[in-house]
């Protein structure tokens, strides 16, 4: 059953296709925390993700995000990106889990925040 998701999925990891061309043209060059692992081909001009997991772009670090997109030339293990105090750490997009943001007054809340900044109309 794996190999047939491996062969037929690309949002589980890397398909069959995808790691033999890994394997034949492939460089290895990085690996970011939440275990993704990053290429580029022999000769430089393609570069390219497997993710650890389900393949969700917003796991993608900033760092690694503008050497994918030929932003700068050297990836971040070579060159680290300067941070600044004020730059929070990267997290990935969590719309859809139950980790997602939740602001006062949706329903998704479990306890409602009473809302004093209006009164709600009431029909005569």
């Amino acid at each position: 059953m794996k190999f047939l998701l491996r062969l037929l999925t690309w949002w589980n990891s890397q398909t069959l296709g995808t790691q033999i061309f890994t394997a034949r043209h492939g460089v290895k060059v990085g690996e970011d925390e939440q275990g993704n692992i990053f290429y580029r081909s022999k000769d430089g001009r393609k570069r390219w993700v497997i993710y650890n997991g389900e393949a969700e772009a917003s796991r993608v670090s900033p760092d690694w995000h503008g050497w994918l997109h030929f932003t700068w030339d050297e990836p971040p293990t070579e060159k680290p990106l300067v941070r600044k105090p004020w730059e929070q750490p990267h997290v990935e997009n969590l719309t859809g889990t139950p980790g997602a943001y939740v602001p006062a007054g949706s329903l998704r809340r479990v306890a409602p925040v009473e809302r004093r900044d209006y009164e709600a109309w009431q029909p005569e």
